[in-house]
Parts: C-alpha cells; sequence; structure tokens
C-alpha cells in the first residue's frame, strides 16, 4: 500500500531541517547538512523507506558524505535512496553512486553512472564541471556512450 501524504506538521518540520541542510552544504558545512538530514528522517514514519522525502534526504545525505569524502558512509546512503521511491529513476542518484564507487575503486562505477547517462545524457555530467567531464569520459573510453 503506497503511502499517502505526510501530516502537514511532519512535513513542514521536514522541510525546515532540509532547507537549514541545505544551508550548511552552501557553507560547506557537511557535518551540519548531514545531522539535519538526519533529523529530519527520523521525523518519516515507518516504514521510512516508502516515503518520497526518503529519496531526497537520502540522495542529499549521499551528497554530503561524498562532499566530506566519507565515500563508504555515501555509499550506504545513496544504495538506500535507490531503494526508495522513484529512487532508481533518479539520475543524480546514479551519478553520485558511480563518482562515489569510482573513489573507491568499485568496478560496480561504471554501470551506475552509465544509468545516469542512460537517464538524463550528458546534462547529468554538463552539471558538475569538476569531475563530470572525467565521468563521462571514463565511459567513452570505454565504448559505452558516443563522444
Amino acid at each position: 500500500m503506497e503511502p499517502t501524504e505526510l501530516p502537514d506538521d511532519i512535513y513542514e518540520q521536514i522541510e525546515n531541517l532540509s532547507e537549514a541542510g541545505n544551508e550548511c552544504i552552501d557553507d560547506e558545512d557537511f557535518e551540519g547538512a548531514i545531522e539535519n538530514w538526519r533529523q529530519a528522517l527520523v521525523l518519516l514514519p515507518e516504514p521510512q523507506l516508502d516515503w518520497e522525502a526518503a529519496t531526497w534526504l537520502y540522495a542529499s545525505l549521499g551528497d554530503a558524505y561524498y562532499q566530506s569524502a566519507s565515500y563508504e558512509m555515501a555509499k550506504d546512503a545513496l544504495y538506500t535512496a535507490l531503494n526508495c521511491p522513484d529512487g532508481q529513476g533518479n539520475p543524480f542518484i546514479h551519478y553520485m553512486l558511480g563518482k562515489t564507487l569510482l573513489r573507491l575503486n568499485d568496478d560496480r562505477a561504471i554501470d551506475a553512472l552509465l544509468r545516469a547517462y542512460m537517464l538524463d545524457g550528458v546534462d547529468i555530467f554538463d552539471s558538475d564541471e569538476d569531475e563530470g567531464p572525467d565521468c563521462l569520459q571514463l565511459l567513452q573510453d570505454r565504448g559505452l556512450v558516443d563522444e
């Protein structure tokens, strides 16, 4: 059974914590962002992974862990995000997972990056000026995508 919408008070608290997490990310306060998003997750009724909010909260956590070089934690959060509503269809989650797995020298990185490409084309790689071109080049070098 699909969960109904979150009660307004819980939704508002999650929104406020999410925004606080986003502000922390903007200030490169990754620990602060992680703390806000973890608090937001705790507010989700069980089963947590059935809520759409869980998808973006876990994806955001994965991003923050990645940016703080906590790659194992990033991997765990991003795999969890894939198991939340619409996670499999989210190119950002696959992209971040691919980058994380690359950092961990995990062969599954190519598969995750290819999934991101299949969902969003080159746009997902263009959105990341630092690492996007290298990730796209990796797929091109393996003959998986056109140059």
